[in-house]
């Protein structure tokens, strides 16, 4: 099993210092989390720095999540207060639900200000989580930079929205220690921890194993399993002869199953999956 995964890199330290040093100069967040993932996507440096400023909460990536807990994490952020909307960056859905919202919060603005001025507003989240997309949607334009890795984007962006806002971005930001290595695991599954300090035959195996009791129809289907197995090694295995990944000898080729297992989560092949549950009253959030 993977142990004690961690990733604090010195840009995350200056991350944090630009967030602080701009808070003042906007007047909402848009914080944005993992839709299969939102309480491990929640970063709580992020709660801490953000404090009672105005926040809008995007559940992104919803098209890789399981819209019927979508749905229950948007009602859930909502009880706690947020204005909360699932969205998909990469086809632009609800994109203009929340250019709604943000007329919204502008002609309050409008009547609580003396004079006009266009809302700013500061864009934040873990690495990979999908920022850039999301800001290429509200611009119209392909200008931040996107990828599938963490740690795209590294320095201090403002951009005007296609309504004339002005929106800070700010690169991605994990926190120094995972209190809970769940979470660490999750946000390895979801790409927001470099993979090259990874063991991906071990992360592969942890994520069957994640699967084997939230999704087993999911893997069942895709790798034309005959049935799941109690063992997760006996499951990877046999994901590994469905898919002929052998080595000479018939040995098996445990990092390309790795490797296919977890880029096909990532990639949505394996279906809209939703690693975590919303917690029932009294539980805590990650249990």
């Amino acid at each position: 099993m993977i142990q004690n995964i961690n990733w604090y890199p010195g840009h995350m330290k200056k991350t944090r210092e630009l967030i602080q040093e701009n808070l003042k100069a906007v007047d909402l967040v848009i914080e944005l989390l993992d839709s299969r993932i939102p309480i491990s996507s929640r970063n709580p440096i992020i709660d801490e720095l953000v404090g009672d400023k105005r926040r809008i909460v995007l559940l992104g990536k919803s098209d890789l999540a399981d819209s019927e807990e979508t749905e229950k994490w948007q009602r859930y952020f909502s009880r706690k207060g947020d204005k909360t909307l699932a969205i998909d960056a990469r086809s632009g859905e609800n994109i203009n639900r929340l250019f709604s919202i943000l007329d919204d919060v502008q002609r309050e603005k409008n009547q609580q200000r003396q004079m006009n001025r266009s809302i700013r507003m500061m864009v934040v989240g873990v690495p990979n989580v999908g920022k850039s997309s999301l800001i290429n949607r509200l611009i119209g334009k392909k200008s931040a930079k996107t990828g599938d890795k963490a740690g795209v984007t590294r320095g201090k962006q403002w951009v005007t929205l296609k309504n004339g806002m002005q929106l800070l971005d700010t690169p991605g930001i994990l926190w120094p220690k995972f209190e809970d290595q769940r979470v660490g695991l999750y946000l390895a599954f979801c790409g927001s921890i470099r993979d090259e300090i990874l063991d991906t035959q071990d992360l592969a195996f942890e994520l069957i194993k994640v699967l084997e009791k939230r999704y087993p129809e999911s893997l069942q289907n895709r790798y034309k399993l005959d049935e799941i197995q109690e063992e997760t090694l006996d499951n990877m295995e046999a994901i590994a002869f469905k898919r002929g990944f052998l080595m000479p000898g018939k040995r098996i080729d445990y990092e390309r199953t790795g490797r296919t297992v977890i880029d096909e989560f990532r990639s949505g092949k394996l279906g809209r999956i939703t690693l975590e549950t919303v917690p029932s009253e009294g539980e805590p959030e990650n249990d």
